[in-house]
């Protein structure tokens, strides 16, 4: 079982663990307009996936910001912030943080994504919410990332994610590939 720290005490995950190389699960969650985003399988795009455990924080406000302004930049990616938020909360904060170059989408309703991807947190105070972690799935619905936060309160590695992200966009398949 995979685990991250809560201000330096450890803390479990559940879930199915997931690793670079593995076929991202297809999941579904929810947009901040109530729309299906689809998160996994070949989209003809890169996925950068973010997730942290409340946009009403402020370091995973910062950390969206921040993946707002840089990582949306990337072309050939589509750049998705998950978490346990209600729709309408991850929208009003989207509108007051001007918020327009990424997909802000929910997990509340079946924690489908934080089960497929062993980010749920499974004990502590924040039990039910997802980890801080970030994985980056290329073209061919790959995992060629992940980054699983050590400490939650912390923001990622935004240079090795951002390095990692042009990396994945930048190589395209020729087609005779399986």
């Amino acid at each position: 079982m995979a685990t991250t720290k809560l201000k330096g005490n450890e803390v479990k995950l559940a879930g199915n663990e997931v690793n670079v190389g593995d076929v991202a699960p297809v999941v579904h969650v929810v947009g901040k307009d109530l729309e299906d985003i689809q998160i996994g399988g070949q989209k003809g795009c890169a996925q950068i996936v973010v997730a942290v455990p409340s946009l009403d924080t402020d370091v995973c406000a910062a950390e969206t910001r921040k993946f707002n302004e840089e990582a949306a930049k990337i072309e050939n990616a589509e750049v998705i912030v998950v978490s346990m938020d209600l729709p309408f909360a991850m929208k009003r904060f989207c509108t007051t943080e001007g918020i327009e170059n990424l997909k802000v989408g929910s997990d509340f309703r079946n924690k489908d994504f934080a089960n497929a991807y062993g980010v749920l947190i499974a004990e502590g105070p924040l039990a039910g919410l997802t980890a801080r972690a970030i994985f980056i799935i290329d073209v061919n619905g790959v995992i060629v990332y992940k980054q699983i936060v050590p400490e939650i309160t912390e923001e990622p590695n935004y240079d090795e994610v951002l390095e990692a992200a042009r990396a994945a966009t930048s190589t395209s398949c020729c087609g005779t590939c399986q």
